[in-house]
C-alpha cells in the first residue's frame, strides 16, 4: 500500500510538473523566394510556407513560441518580433548586433515567451534590404481567459498590414544604397500584400455580418511613410495601441506611423452593401492610395468610388497623438517597464538626447544619431559582451547624453553602443531637425511617450509632460522640427537595438543599442546563451563562458 501511495504521488508530481509551465506553441516555417505582383509588376518577395504575408502567430499572455527557421533564401537571415519584449532574453531580438544571422540552406530555432504582454504585433526580416521584399506577418497575442477585455468580444477580428511598397527588388534597393544613392519615393501602398483598385472589382478582404462589431488590427508595416487609415461611411473605435488598452475615442481616421499597431472596432451599423477600408500616405507630396473591400454579409451593392479624404498637415496628426490615453482600469497584462505604471512619480536618473542627421561619408549617403552612423561589426554586440572581447568589437558612450549643436555637421561610421545602467529610470529625448517625420522603435521594452512638441527642448519642456495616463507602447513619431519625450526602466537586461524605423535610415546607421547589464550576472536578471546559439566573428572557436548561475 505504501508503494502504491508513493507511485500514485509520483505519478501526480509528473502531472504537475508537465502542466505547470506555460503552454508552447510550436511553428515551422519555410522561408522562400516567389514571384508576385503587389502592385501588378511581377518581382520577387519572400514568403514563409508559401505565404505572403506571412501566417500568423496566435497566442496568449505568457504563452511560449518555438519557430524553427528554414532560410531557403540565397542569403543570410534573421527575423525580429516587432514589439515583443524578450524579458531576459536578447538572445532572440533578431538583429544583427544580438545574433548571427541564419547562413543559407540552414535552419534556426526560435524560442520566446510573450511574458505579461497583450496585443497587436508583428514580425519582419531585418539583414540585407530584406524587408523590402515582405517577409512580415501579424503576431498577435490574446488576454488569459480569466483576464477580462475592457470591451465585448467582437463577432471576429481582421489583421490590416498596411504600408508603403517599391516595385524595384530588394536587391536593386540595396545596391542602391550601397552605392551611396536614396531609395527614392515608394511605388504604392499595399493592404495584406494587394493593392486594391477601388473600383468596386476586387474580391472582398473582409465580410462583416450586419448589426455586429468587429476588431481590426492595423499595423503599418512599410518602408518609408506614415499611413492614414479610415473606412469608408465608418467610425472606428480605438481600444488597443501596441499592446496596451487605451480610452475608447472614436475616430474617423487614424494616422498609423512607421512600426506602430493600432487596434478598433468597427461595428456594421450602415446600409448592407460594400465599403472600402482606405490607406494613404501622409506627409508626401505625391499621395499613394489603396483600398480593401469590405463586404456585408447578405449586402448588396457595391462600394462607393467617393472615398473618404485624408486629413492634411502634421498639426492634425500631432493633436490626434495627444488625444491617446493608456486605460488605468483595465484589466490586463501589464507590459514593461516592471512597477513604472506611476512613472510620473519616479526621479529620473538619466537624460539621453537624440539627435538624427544625414550627410555624406566619402561621398556616400549615411544616416547618423548624435553624429554616429552605425556599423555591425562580424560579432554581434551581444557575444563580444557574453565572452567579454568588447574592447576587440566596439566602444561604450561614444555618443555623448547631451551633443552640442552642431553635432549633425559631421559624421562618424562606428557601432554606437550606449552603456545602460541596470534598474535605472531614463528619459530619452528625439530631437528632430528635418523635415521629414521621423519613427523610432525601441526593443526589449515597453516606454511612455509622455511628449512631443514643436521647437528643442529643455529641461523647462518637462512642464508640458503627460506624467498620469501616456500610452504605454515601443514606437514613437517625431514630426518634423519637433521633439518628442519617453520614459522608461532599464529593467530587462541585454543588448536592445533603437533604431529608425525608416528602412534606408537604419540600414545606413540610424539606429544604436543599448546595453543592460546586470551587475549580478545572474539567471534572476538574463537568461544564458542558448544551447543551440550559433556564434560567429572571433568568438567562433572560443570556448564558450562559464554560465550565469542562479
Amino acid at each position: 500500500m505504501g508503494r502504491l501511495n508513493l507511485l500514485i504521488f509520483s505519478f501526480l508530481s509528473t502531472f504537475v510538473l508537465v502542466h505547470c509551465e506555460d503552454p508552447y506553441w510550436f511553428h515551422t516555417w519555410n522561408v522562400n523566394y516567389a514571384t508576385q505582383s503587389p502592385l501588378g509588376v511581377p518581382q520577387q518577395v519572400i514568403t514563409i510556407n508559401n505565404q505572403f504575408p506571412g501566417p500568423r502567430i496566435n497566442c496568449t499572455s505568457n504563452n511560449n513560441i518555438v519557430i524553427n527557421v528554414f532560410n531557403n533564401l540565397d542569403e543570410p537571415l534573421l527575423f525580429t518580433w516587432n514589439g515583443i519584449q524578450q524579458r531576459k532574453n536578447s538572445w532572440v531580438e533578431g538583429t544583427l548586433g544580438t545574433n548571427c544571422p541564419i547562413p543559407p540552406g540552414t535552419n534556426y530555432t526560435y524560442k520566446f515567451q510573450v511574458k505579461d504582454q497583450i496585443g497587436s504585433y508583428y514580425y519582419y526580416p531585418t539583414t540585407a534590404l530584406h524587408r523590402a521584399a515582405g517577409g512580415h506577418g501579424p503576431l498577435v497575442v490574446h488576454s488569459r481567459e480569466l483576464i477580462p477585455v475592457p470591451f465585448d468580444w467582437p463577432q471576429d477580428e481582421y489583421t490590416v498590414l498596411v504600408g508603403d511598397w517599391y516595385t524595384k527588388g530588394h536587391a536593386t534597393l540595396k545596391k542602391l544604397l550601397d552605392s551611396g544613392r536614396g531609395l527614392g519615393r515608394p511605388s504604392g501602398v499595399i493592404i495584406n500584400g494587394k493593392r486594391g483598385k477601388g473600383d468596386g472589382t476586387d474580391e472582398p478582404m473582409f465580410t462583416m455580418i450586419p448589426g455586429k462589431t468587429y476588431r481590426y488590427r492595423i499595423c503599418n508595416v512599410g518602408m518609408k511613410n506614415s499611413i492614414n487609415a479610415r473606412i469608408q461611411g465608418h467610425s472606428m473605435k480605438l481600444v488597443e495601441i501596441e499592446g496596451s488598452h487605451t480610452v475608447q475615442n472614436v475616430y474617423d481616421s487614424l494616422d498609423v506611423h512607421l512600426g506602430q499597431c493600432y487596434s478598433v472596432l468597427v461595428t456594421a451599423n450602415q446600409v448592407p452593401k460594400d465599403y472600402f477600408f482606405v490607406a494613404s500616405t501622409r506627409f508626401t507630396k505625391k499621395v499613394e492610395t489603396s483600398t480593401a473591400t469590405i463586404r456585408y454579409v447578405g449586402g448588396k451593392g457595391p462600394a462607393s468610388t467617393v472615398l473618404p479624404e485624408a486629413p492634411t498637415g502634421w498639426a492634425w496628426s500631432l493633436n490626434q497623438f495627444k488625444s491617446f490615453r493608456w486605460n488605468l482600469t483595465a484589466s490586463a497584462a501589464r507590459p514593461n517597464p516592471q512597477g513604472s505604471y506611476h512613472y510620473g512619480k519616479i526621479n529620473i536618473t538619466r537624460t539621453i538626447k537624440l539627435v538624427n542627421s544625414a550627410g555624406a561619408v566619402d561621398g556616400k549617403l549615411r544616416y547618423a544619431v548624435n553624429g554616429v552612423s552605425h556599423i555591425d561589426p562580424e560579432t554581434p554586440l551581444k557575444l563580444a559582451e557574453y565572452y567579454q572581447v568588447t574592447n576587440k568589437v566596439f566602444k561604450y558612450d561614444i555618443i555623448q547624453d547631451d551633443p552640442p549643436s552642431d553635432v549633425g555637421n559631421k559624421i562618424v561610421i562606428a557601432p554606437n553602443v550606449i552603456n545602460g545602467i541596470f534598474r535605472n529610470f531614463v528619459e530619452i529625448v528625439f530631437e528632430n531637425h528635418e523635415k521629414s517625420v521621423q519613427s523610432w522603435h525601441l526593443d526589449g521594452y515597453a516606454f511612455f511617450p509622455v511628449a512631443i512638441e514643436p521647437g528643442t527642448w529643455t529641461p523647462d519642456m518637462r512642464k508640458k509632460y503627460n506624467l498620469i495616463d501616456a500610452v504605454s507602447r515601443h514606437t514613437i513619431q517625431v514630426y518634423p522640427k519637433c521633439w518628442a519625450a519617453i520614459m522608461t526602466t532599464l529593467d530587462n537586461a541585454g543588448m536592445w537595438n533603437l533604431r529608425s524605423v525608416q528602412l534606408e535610415r537604419q540600414y545606413l546607421g540610424q539606429q544604436l543599442y543599448v546595453s543592460v547589464l546586470s551587475p549580478a550576472r545572474s539567471l534572476r536578471d538574463e537568461y544564458n546563451l542558448p544551447e543551440n546559439f550559433p556564434v560567429c566573428g572571433i568568438v567562433k572557436n572560443m570556448p564558450k563562458p562559464a554560465p550565469y548561475s542562479a
